[in-house]
């Protein structure tokens, strides 16, 4: 009896673990006046950025022209490095060639074997006339090597200044180009980040001003919770706003591989997969309907990756146990035969692979979240980023597969 109790209380254990897993992750119950509360917070921040670009504009053409000096003043500075490292190599060539004609002068007078040689030409001359001549070649010999010698070490002491210059050029150099890269950080910083959103500041204010007027426009309480008020009026309205229960989770795409995992908020907020069809048709992971279909921000001036224009985006709204959650299909080439509001099936195409956006090559990127920024999403953009959730809960996605 006790194990047939144990058993039963394992099944039932596993059975509330296996339905916590299923269930789609919960958003803190939201009122309308609590979500006008942070829409109008939200807003006066988007404000506020807007207002700090604004400023970080005016800066930017100085900045520029300050970029522009220091990379004049860079490429003078390579060239006289250039210069210098030349009077340096013919330098060398001369003190090569000093050095070896000393050699063969201090050979020829066998130095190391004292002055018997000289003395041994002087007199070996026949006539006065000859030993004057020789005594003269002698010393004009002695006088041109330590000409020579005068001259390799001036040589070499300019050549060591030329080398202490060359190294000073460089530093300087170096230092012009830490200052060039400040002043690039410097232009980019503020504004990069908060340009780099998607969507514009001006759509996000527009969009969470909409969200409230969305919900409102319904009818719900200023106390109730504003997605259970959304889902008991659409669902209860029948038609066409009325949204089906999701019945299984397929894969987007009938066969590819992933490329990049989902990493959370501050990181990678969904999938990115591709296929060796580039062009292959994407379809909804579940039933549900097309919630928005639109192009992202993405543009060669807010974004740090290469972009090949304004990507072209889908997004289906589902209804998971009585809770809406969002997925989101992002770089499409073309979008499928389809319409806002439409209800559709794991089995409708809704778009085609492609590289629109900011994309380095053909992929799909899917998110899912459990609100949306747009009209009707109930969240802001600040919110949207962090009720990502990782789509490998809800689909079964192998690093490579064959069939949906």
């Amino acid at each position: 009896m006790k194990n047939k109790l144990k058993f039963t209380s394992l099944i039932l254990i596993v059975a509330l673990i296996v339905s916590l897993i299923a269930l789609p992750v919960e958003t803190h119950a939201k009122t309308i006046k609590e979500f006008q509360f942070e829409v109008d917070k939200y807003t006066k921040e988007l404000e506020a950025k807007k207002a700090k670009i604004a400023t970080n504009d005016a800066e930017i053409a100085q900045i520029k022209e300050r970029i522009k000096q220091i990379e004049n003043k860079i490429a003078a500075a390579e060239e006289e490095i250039k210069a210098l490292q030349k009077e340096i190599d013919d330098s060398n060539k001369e003190i090569e060639k000093k050095n070896e004609e000393s050699k063969k002068i201090m050979e020829y007078y066998q130095i190391s074997n004292g002055n018997n040689v000289y003395l041994e030409y002087a007199f070996g001359a026949t006539t006065i006339t000859d030993m004057i001549y020789r005594i003269s070649v002698v010393e004009q010999l002695a006088d041109y090597n330590d000409k020579i010698m005068k001259e390799l070490k001036e040589l070499i002491a300019k050549n060591e200044q030329k080398q202490k210059e060359l190294a000073e050029k460089k530093k300087e150099l170096r230092k012009m180009q830490d200052d060039l890269e400040s002043e690039k950080e410097r232009i980019n910083a503020d504004s990069k980040s908060i340009r780099e959103t998607m969507p514009s500041l001006e759509e996000q204010i527009k969009s969470a001003k909409a969200n409230v007027n969305y919900y409102k426009s319904l009818g719900c309480g200023q106390n109730e919770d504003i997605q259970a008020c959304q889902y008991r009026i659409q669902q209860s309205s029948g038609g066409g706003s009325s949204i089906p229960s999701t019945n299984g989770f397929y894969r987007p795409i009938e066969y590819g591989s992933i490329t990049q995992w989902y990493s959370g908020y501050g990181g990678h907020l969904g999938v990115d997969m591709i296929s060796s069809n580039r062009s292959i048709a994407i379809y909804p992971i579940a039933s549900g309907q097309v919630f928005k279909i639109q192009y992202d921000n993405c543009n060669s001036n807010n974004c740090r990756y290469g972009c090949n224009g304004r990507a072209k985006v889908v997004k289906i709204r589902h209804n998971v146990g009585g809770r809406y959650i969002y997925s989101t299909y992002a770089h499409l080439s073309n979008y499928g035969n389809i319409r806002e509001g439409q209800i559709v099936t794991p089995f409708t195409v809704i778009g085609y692979m492609g590289n629109t956006g900011c994309s380095t090559g053909a992929h799909l990127h899917m998110e899912v979240t459990t609100c949306d920024w747009n009209s009707g999403g109930g969240c802001t953009w600040a919110t949207y980023q962090r009720s990502t959730v990782n789509p490998s809960r809800y689909v079964n996605l192998p690093s490579r597969w064959n069939n949906r």
